[in-house]
């Protein structure tokens, strides 16, 4: 009986444990993802006490995710990261940041903290006159160009972070500095696949800076912007036919019916003669093609860096030959540069899609904006 009662004891035992719920001793945290509306690239993701930002595949085919930590200086002082588990613990907000495209400045601008900017590859290139000033006085320096940074400045400087623009993410000089414990941010706007979602990347910088609602408002403001003008093109019953690019050596290069190009063209109602294509990238043509194709359109918007008509004929009679060319209505960005020559577009054509939309519906419709003035896009001289 005795060892009934002792087997009995222990099954109830045994029972009464599978049902009694033991507290973990671990803080349980709630994560929340910020919603974005068009971009694919980056992710938000708030634990409260700090942030995780995802970059995903910032570069074409790279296949690869990088993940940072961004925490208050308060507390980061009383936490502790795995360092192999991130590609970076950043202090936010930045204090002193290194940006590599001329893209990136005018998040900094919109913001307004374009006064952290500390150094910059390319300076000459910069054409906001807001940021030429600052470099002009000297707190914006020059660290040499994105393929071959100036690595000894730049860790004299010990910015909190650098921006980078990543083509293919070997880059022997941003390797250097990662090694250094300077934190290496990939911005992949670029690889986006709609002007909106390009120009949403204004929110990857405002979770760098502690400005996320102001970021979310200013965007919302350019998207309602440009969804607007986009609606009032609807309205149109003539669609002019638009050819677009010019050669290069042998080779015609022009928008792909997936780029953003082509889609602001699309959104701007003008019958662009290649949106059919699905090619990623540029198309590659020969000119018979294109000449066949086009010779009728009539407009013919961004021929490559052609600044003239003297100019284009000049690098090809044949150009000569299309209604466009003829007509006079061939209008390009390439005259609307800064004081040192940086091309406005493209500065600021990624981050304000809704002033690019703008400009072509203005060209092509200009009776829908009789009284507004293109900001890139001027009649080639």
């Amino acid at each position: 009986m005795k060892c009934f009662y002792f087997l009995l004891l222990c099954i109830l035992s045994i029972s009464c444990k599978k049902n009694i719920e033991i507290p973990s001793l671990l803080p349980q945290t709630k994560s929340q993802t910020k919603v974005l509306k068009y971009a694919e690239g980056f992710k938000i993701i708030n634990y409260g006490s700090h942030k995780v930002l995802q970059i995903k595949n910032p570069w074409k085919n790279a296949d690869k995710t990088f993940s940072y930590v961004l925490i208050s200086k308060e507390n980061a002082a009383k936490s502790t990261f795995n360092k192999d588990s991130f590609d970076g613990i950043i202090i936010t907000p930045i204090q002193k940041v290194i940006t590599t495209s001329t893209t990136h400045i005018p998040a900094l601008e919109l913001l307004e903290v374009e006064e952290t900017l500390i150094a910059f590859p390319g300076t000459k290139y910069v054409s906001s006159e807001k940021t030429r000033a600052l470099i002009n006085s000297g707190k914006i320096i020059e660290i040499g160009k994105n393929e071959n940074l100036n690595t000894e400045r730049i860790l004299e400087l010990q910015p909190d972070a650098i921006v980078a623009f990543g083509v293919d993410g070997a880059s022997k000089s941003l390797n250097t500095i990662k090694n250094a414990n300077i934190p290496i941010i990939y911005n992949g706007d670029w690889v986006e696949k709609s002007p909106l979602a390009k120009a949403e990347w204004l929110k990857f910088f405002g979770v760098l800076f502690n400005k996320e609602r102001i970021a979310d408002s200013i965007f919302n403001t350019i998207e309602t912007s440009y969804l607007d003008v986009k609606k009032l093109a609807k309205s149109v019953a003539h669609k002019p036919t638009v050819l677009s690019g010019a050669m290069y050596k042998d080779v015609w290069y022009l928008p792909s019916g997936t780029s953003t190009e082509a889609q602001i063209l699309k959104d701007a109602n003008v019958n662009y003669l290649w949106e059919e294509t699905t090619e990623q990238g540029s198309l590659a043509l020969n000119f018979e093609t294109v000449f066949t194709k086009a010779q009728k359109a009539e407009l013919w918007i961004s021929p490559s860096y052609y600044t003239s008509y003297e100019a284009l004929e000049k690098a090809n009679t044949h150009y000569t030959k299309f209604n466009a060319f003829k007509n006079k209505n061939i209008y390009s960005f390439s005259n609307t540069t800064g004081a040192t020559g940086g091309i406005t577009y493209y500065e600021l054509g990624i981050a304000r899609p809704d002033l690019v939309l703008k400009d072509i519906i203005k060209i092509s419709h200009p009776e829908l904006l009789e009284d507004y003035k293109t900001t890139f896009f001027k009649p080639l001289q």
